[in-house]
């Protein structure tokens, strides 16, 4: 059930940041986030945890033209109303857990960015995701939370999960995007839709059917 919109005086003052897994999480499960909030020019960026080379077996090639498939899919999400993506580079597939070095060293860096960025709102694909990444940078963005030094709201977004029991959750909807916008941006990710990498992941035509929407989830307070 839905509870407000992103449009809602409660939410749309606030300044997004979009943590992404993988170059395509973003248009898959926060597309129309990323294009509302870039709209309203309250998009203060977006961070992609992982390098994405652990859908094909061209790591290094791959690395480089995934890169550039999200800048362009970014781009047109936001029509250039953002500055470049932010990418971390961990090894996709095999993500850092808390305690490890790597986690509590990105877990500071990023929320020493979301102070500078003067960030309100960490969107994140949700802990119950199925992938190991998506998982993992949804545990990352908590532990931003509590480092943030500032009043920071943690969103969580789907784009393989099922939807959470909303009992437990404050449910916010977003502004439709034009499908066509949305399908555009996935076009982007050509290595993700083709075989233009040789054999590997590609998404699905189900996958690749998104709603004009998004709903993101907050946890309620106990």
């Amino acid at each position: 059930m839905v509870t407000a919109t992103l449009s809602s005086r409660q939410w749309r003052d606030l300044r997004w940041l979009v943590l992404a897994p993988h170059p395509d999480d973003e248009t898959l499960g926060a597309g129309a986030l990323i294009a509302q909030t870039a709209r309203a020019g309250r998009l203060a960026g977006l961070v992609y945890l992982t390098d994405g080379t652990g859908s094909h077996a061209t790591a290094q090639r791959l690395a480089a033209a995934r890169r550039r498939e999200a800048t362009r899919a970014v781009h047109r999400l936001t029509g250039g109303r953002v500055r470049r993506p932010v990418h971390l580079d961990w090894k996709d597939a095999t993500p850092a857990r808390p305690g490890d070095p790597l986690f509590e060293r990105t877990a500071r860096y990023l929320a020493a960015l979301c102070r500078r960025w003067r960030v309100d709102a960490l969107a994140v694909t949700a802990r119950h995701e199925p992938h190991c990444d998506h998982a993992a940078a949804a545990a990352l963005a908590y532990a931003v939370h509590a480092q943030a030094m500032r009043n920071l709201l943690v969103a969580e977004y789907l784009v393989w999960a099922d939807r959470p029991d909303h009992h437990m959750r404050r449910v916010i909807q977003t502004a439709p995007m034009p499908a066509g916008q949305r399908r555009l941006a996935l076009a982007a990710h050509r290595s993700q839709l083709t075989a233009a990498h040789g054999p590997g992941f590609r998404l699905s035509p189900d996958q690749r059917r998104m709603a004009a929407h998004d709903i993101l989830y907050v946890r309620r307070r106990p």
